[in-house]
């Protein structure tokens, strides 16, 4: 009898033993529901150009190798509907960047500006409004919001509407 008692003691204690574990295990964390990408797109928008505006390319700065985005500038080559293409090529930094600013000072004075948001992703891209006249060239400005808030120029240059190579 002694023996029982003590086999019947010990599955006793195993019982609350079990019941007690479960009730201090945490309880499991509701998951959080991943965002849905939200598509912008950018909208070109003409305004003239005030005379004080410079189409001479300036210089351009870097942004810090752990944000670093490249992007890729180029006209479209059409004489009927000439464009400047900017397009992310992706980099370091493209989760990082809040947006992209472009502005096309065209040679005939008109100013045509364009934004890529957030999300970024490689291949995303902007078409704006070109002069077609042959032997001009369209300045594009890029700038880049950099996750301080702080716009950084990352590409300024003439870009003309054909190329010879």
């Amino acid at each position: 009898m002694n023996k029982s008692l003590v086999i019947a003691s010990a599955g006793l204690l195993c019982i609350v033993l079990v019941l007690a574990a479960g009730c201090t295990q945490p309880a499991t964390p509701t998951p959080t529901p991943t965002p849905t990408p939200v598509v912008t797109t950018a909208i070109p928008t003409a305004t003239p150009s005030p005379t004080s505006v410079s189409s001479t390319p300036g210089p351009t700065q870097t942004l810090p190798e752990m944000w670093n985005i490249e992007v890729q500038v180029h006209s479209n080559g059409l004489s009927y509907d000439p464009q400047i293409i900017v397009s992310c090529q992706g980099g370091k930094g493209l989760n990082f960047i809040q947006q992209i600013d472009v502005t096309v000072t065209g040679s005939d004075g008109v100013v045509v500006t364009g934004v890529m948001k957030k999300p970024l992703y490689k291949g995303q891209q902007i078409s704006l409004r070109s002069t077609n006249a042959m032997g001009y060239k369209d300045r594009a400005e890029v700038w880049a919001t950099d996750p301080q808030g702080e716009k950084v120029k990352i590409f300024d240059a003439y870009i003309p509407n054909k190329s010879y190579n």
